[in-house]
């Protein structure tokens, strides 16, 4: 953690958005030949599924990507992240309003992620928890595109 960037993604329970922004970005520095700049995880707002790990859909679309989330587990948000963590990538709107009330927070420190999207549109990424299968596709393309762009942006 010394001397690295530390990426924070979070969404609201910590098993299906955020644990695959974490396999995606920590999988682009591994890949680019950056992990030693960087030090990823995630988290969620709500404590409900603390200690889990993600869901099965999110592990299997990661999976078949190449990417293995597995050993990942829920874990909530608290205020010290505000220090180990340069920036939190919220997945949506709502999850970015709630880290803003806790202490330590920034407009600077907290985004959300699709302020790096490639497509036009809605600022949250979808919660695919009741969207079946196809909700955790479209949730993977989303996240995988603005990954690439959050790290370059980082990178340049």
């Amino acid at each position: 953690m010394e001397n690295k960037y530390g990426v924070l993604f979070v969404c609201l329970g910590n098993i299906c958005r955020s644990p695959l922004g974490e396999g995606v970005f920590k999988n682009l520095v591994t890949v680019q030949e950056l992990s030693h700049k960087y030090f990823v995880d995630s988290c969620g707002t709500g404590g409900w599924h603390v200690g889990s790990k993600p869901h099965n859909d999110s592990i299997r679309i990661a999976r078949e990507r190449g990417i293995d989330i597995s050993g990942q587990r829920a874990r909530k948000v608290s205020p010290a992240d505000f220090k180990r963590f340069n920036l939190l990538v919220a997945m949506d709107r709502s999850n970015r309003s709630d880290l803003l009330t806790l202490p330590g927070a920034t407009a600077d420190s907290v985004v959300c992620l699709r302020e790096y999207d490639s497509v036009v549109g809605d600022l949250d990424v979808p919660d695919p928890y009741y969207g079946g299968w196809d909700g955790f596709i479209e949730v993977y393309d989303i996240v995988s595109r603005c990954c690439e762009r959050l790290l370059a942006s980082l990178e340049g």
